[in-house]
């Protein structure tokens, strides 16, 4: 049985994209998934399956689609996975909360930087199948725009840390 982190793109307790973790969960556990679990209002869960990633993956998106009416893209990793991701960071030692990893389902293009718009203080490197930034001036007022954060999803290493710990303990 792998254990899986499961991370929604724009899903949150408010606005457009509003679905309670509580409803997450349950729908989770309606597919099958073993043990679910929500961490912070931003559509994070773990849990444990036999099914393999990609079919994880289309079974919450179609799940998804029905309950909300519209399309939610999800991003999957495994436990060894997402630990490997915060593994990886290029910006250790910087503050977590700064340090964002946009998960997509393949390598980022080679020209991701170099396409980015907005970007000021910002730093951009790529890894396996994320885009890592580091927001030294914080994310509220950055103006970056990098075409995988529209496909992806984006989550800080303090909150990857926790899903790796989270997904290892299941």
């Amino acid at each position: 049985m792998t254990h899986y982190i499961a991370l929604l793109h724009a899903v949150n307790v408010g606005g457009t994209g509003k679905l309670p973790m509580t409803e997450l969960k349950a729908l989770c556990d309606g597919l099958g998934l073993i043990g679910a679990r929500t961490y912070i209002a931003s559509g994070n869960v773990v849990f444990k399956s036999d099914l393999s990633a990609s079919e994880v993956k289309t079974a919450l998106e179609q799940s998804l689609a029905a309950h909300m009416g519209k399309p939610v893209g999800v991003q999957v990793r495994d436990a060894t996975e997402m630990q490997a991701v915060f593994d990886a960071n290029p910006f250790v030692g910087r503050e977590g909360s700064r340090t964002l990893a946009v998960f997509t389902d393949s390598a980022p293009p080679a020209d991701t930087a170099d396409t980015a718009t907005g970007q000021n203080t910002e730093e951009i490197k790529l890894g396996t199948r994320e885009v890592y930034v580091y927001f030294p001036d914080g994310m509220g007022r950055s103006k970056l725009k990098i075409s995988a954060m529209k496909v992806g999803t984006g989550r800080n290493m303090n909150t990857i840390a926790k899903l790796a710990a989270m997904a290892a303990a299941l």
